[in-house]
């Protein structure tokens, strides 16, 4: 129940930001710096991959409703050995469904851009293969392979409410780190037929990654799409190969369906010309002649250095425009680390590249859609002096502790500078009765005091739960001072480090240092907070 309730908080809340997006899109009149003026496109990766399993149906309909109102479904198409299309995220079947355990003998080797790869490859089924089965036989298959003979009883009921013709491939999450708890739902591989009949997305986004891995297989990525025309209409097709591309340009109305480049990093080797990428990119022209645009990697416009630091953005954009090319990029995520610039904030990320006074492109692939939706519609074009919809107090509890070490002159200053209205102080008090500005009693957690002389007087305090701890109350403010200050990071399990170049900077401040300096600052207000009071008897 619990799970449930989580489940249906998250979808009005999901809800919630799209009516909001909506609202505000309707308001926008700024024009946009695409290459048509119009705002850039919200492209799904396998529908709301972030959550759900990739190209799942129930991720294809949380993006058709959290998404922009134009928003576009994206399908990796793979071909099975009748040359059925199907959308799933990568060439081996294994990597995001239960194929293994349901066909334990039939995976196999294959040469994939030159390299050796094993796994369950689509090319070795059959359609039927992984075609409709009855809801007992799907419910026996998953409660016997999860080991959980209780959840098939559910799994039936499920199906026979909703009237399902399930295939027994079920979909997984394919990224390990992100949560599996959507796993194990009757989900089905869906074919790109089934994407557009039942999703019935506004857009429609078909990447074709492969096409030269399955000629080699006697199956055609060619025949395929131009058959698929005639039923289908696909708004995009992309590929990283440019003879694909080519091949297809006769056959398909440029005014219905746009063809695009992909580009991979700057070192992998371009198939039909045996170019760099990279070198590619410095040829925009020659694109231009078999495609409508391209999609290039995020890095390929905001390069980051070894440190994961931002680096000034390159003019990719403004090139692509200046040929007549729109331009897509690629590898939005929320949940793995990204320039620390952003203070992992997504929407700062995203309003990098459509909303930067400078250039914007013309769509951005994410798992995510619903960041990038509320950045086009919600926090685009806004100047410094419109007005908010929601008047909001923003409490800065320790300065902005993301940023720099908490409750230091710098995180302070950042803090007032990017608009928080209240600034707080949690007081701490060193041996010498001086109060200052400090997130915890305990100096190892917010400085280097562990690393300091002061190491060999760290203690124990059962009443707050602190072992090895080297407490305020025992140095002296002088003491104090002579110490670094540490960011705090909250999500190091999940190495999500905060801004390391400012790990060590900033200096502490006293109690009556922080009221000086809020009383200059341009807030409203402070909020000093006592959280420790069991030490007055010390």
């Amino acid at each position: 129940m619990r799970k449930m309730r989580s489940v249906l908080c998250l979808l009005l809340l999901c809800c919630s930001a799209a009516f909001v997006a909506a609202q505000r899109s309707s308001n926008v009149t700024s024009k946009w710096k695409t290459l048509s003026g119009d705002a850039p496109k919200v492209i799904a990766r396998g529908g709301f991959s972030g959550l759900l399993p990739d190209s799942s149906f129930n991720a294809y309909m949380l993006a058709q409703t959290i998404s922009s109102a134009d928003w576009v479904a994206w399908c990796d198409v793979q071909l099975t050995k009748d040359g059925v299309g199907i959308c799933f995220p990568d060439i081996k079947l294994n990597n995001a469904s239960d194929i293994d355990a349901l066909y334990q003998n039939r995976n196999n080797n294959y040469s994939v851009n030159g390299i050796p790869q094993t796994g369950w490859f689509s090319i070795d089924f059959n359609i039927k293969d992984l075609g409709p089965v009855s809801c007992g036989a799907v419910t026996a298959l998953f409660s016997f392979n999860v080991g959980q003979p209780r959840f098939w009883w559910h799994t039936l009921i499920v199906c026979l409410k909703l009237g399902l013709i399930l295939m027994p491939g079920t979909v997984k999450q394919g990224v390990y780190s992100r949560s599996p708890r959507f796993d194990g739902t009757p989900q089905q591989i869906l074919t790109v037929q089934d994407v557009a009949s039942q999703v019935k997305p506004p857009g429609l986004w078909l990447n074709i990654q492969h096409d030269s891995f399955y000629s080699q297989h006697n199956l055609s990525m060619r025949s395929f799409v131009i058959s698929l025309s005639r039923s289908v209409i696909a708004n995009y097709i992309s590929s990283p190969e440019v003879n694909f591309l080519r091949s297809i340009a006769s056959r398909l109305n440029p005014r219905v369906t746009k063809r695009v480049f992909r580009f991979l990093n700057e070192d992998d080797i371009e198939p039909s010309t045996s170019q760099t990428y990279g070198s590619l990119v410095k040829n925009l022209t020659f694109i231009k002649t078999f495609a409508a645009g391209i999609l290039v990697p995020k890095h390929y416009i905001w390069p980051t250095d070894s440190s994961l630091y931002l680096q000034p953005h390159t003019s990719v954009v403004s090139d692509a425009h200046k040929e007549g090319l729109e331009i897509y990029a690629a590898d939005f995520v929320n949940d793995v680390p990204f320039a620390y610039n952003y203070s992992y904030d997504p929407v700062a990320e995203y309003l990098s590249f459509i909303d930067n006074g400078e250039f914007s492109v013309d769509g951005v692939l994410s798992d995510f859609p619903m960041s990038p939706s509320a950045s086009v519609d919600c926090f685009s074009h806004l100047g410094a002096n419109d007005k908010p919809q929601v008047k909001l107090q923003i409490i800065a509890p320790q300065g902005a502790s993301g940023d720099y070490p908490g409750c230091t002159d710098l995180a302070y200053t950042k803090a007032a500078s990017d608009g928080a209205d209240i600034l707080g102080c949690p007081v701490q008090m060193t041996k010498d009765g001086i109060p200052f500005c400090l997130g915890s009693i305990n100096l190892i957690d917010t400085t280097t005091a562990a690393q300091s002389p002061f190491s060999d007087i760290a203690t124990t305090v059962p009443e707050l739960q602190i072992t090895n701890g080297i407490l305020t109350i025992n140095l002296s403010w002088s003491d104090i001072q002579t110490l670094k200050p540490a960011i705090s990071t909250r999500y190091s399990d999940f190495r999500l480090s905060r801004n390391p170049k400012a790990r060590n900077d900033g200096n502490f401040m006293s109690l009556a240092d922080f009221l000086t300096f809020s009383k200059n600052a341009n807030v409203s207000g402070v909020m000093i907070s006592i959280e420790v009071s069991l030490f007055r008897d010390y």
